[in-house]
């Protein structure tokens, strides 16, 4: 009965991150399209959720964390929000950043692929990754922040609603301990991929 049990519990987080992605679909194209939208703490924990192209690119970096193990687990998610936050600062000092809908798109093209292959990248390698991809995120939420709101709660809100997205990329990504689950892992990499494709393409035409 032991052996029957574990496919079940490897194969959900597939199942899981499709669920999530299906469910959030009516209510984004891209979190990022209505300037002016966004404004308090409400507003910037509802922001990331929003977009499936954000939630897809910060559940991956989480599950990308898990698979590479200590200290990357946790480097990642910490790096991620405050490169973001840097991001978002940015954008509400309305520096611009080149291509910020191509680069978040392009970031769940990629780091898709890196769970999809389990790419064991260097550390170094993959925090650099993780925090130039945080930046177009951010950027994108720094420029939606609109007149006469709190910059700072909007901010502090957007944050902790990311490292949440992180902490269950990494809670689905504790399957990986079972050989079910590290292909259950690479198929929700492969979700996420697909998805960054599809949102680059709407980027680029």
């Amino acid at each position: 009965m032991g052996n029957l049990r574990i496919p079940a519990v490897a194969l959900s987080p597939t199942l899981w991150l499709a669920a999530f992605c299906v469910g959030l679909w009516p209510a984004t194209a891209m979190a990022h399209i209505e300037s002016g939208e966004a404004g308090g703490f409400l507003s910037g924990v509802y922001h990331p959720i929003s977009g499936l192209d954000h939630v897809l690119a910060m559940v991956a970096v989480g599950l990308w964390g898990a698979q590479l193990g200590s200290p990357a687990v946790w480097l990642l998610p910490v790096a991620f929000p405050m490169m973001m936050a840097f991001g978002g600062m940015l954008g509400l000092m309305g520096v611009g950043v080149p291509g910020v809908e191509i680069g978040i798109a392009a970031s769940g093209v990629v780091l898709g692929a890196m769970v999809l292959g389990e790419v064991k990248a260097p550390l170094a390698v993959s925090l650099v990754l993780v925090a130039v991809f945080a930046i177009f995120h951010g950027h994108a939420h720094g420029t939606e922040l609109a007149p006469g709101q709190n910059a700072m709660l909007y901010s502090l809100g957007f944050v902790i609603s990311t490292g949440t997205l992180h902490a269950a990329g990494i809670g689905i990504g504790l399957s990986h301990r079972w050989t079910a689950g590290q292909i259950a892992l690479r198929g929700a990499g492969a979700i996420v991929m697909i998805g960054g494709l599809v949102f680059l393409w709407r980027a680029l035409v």
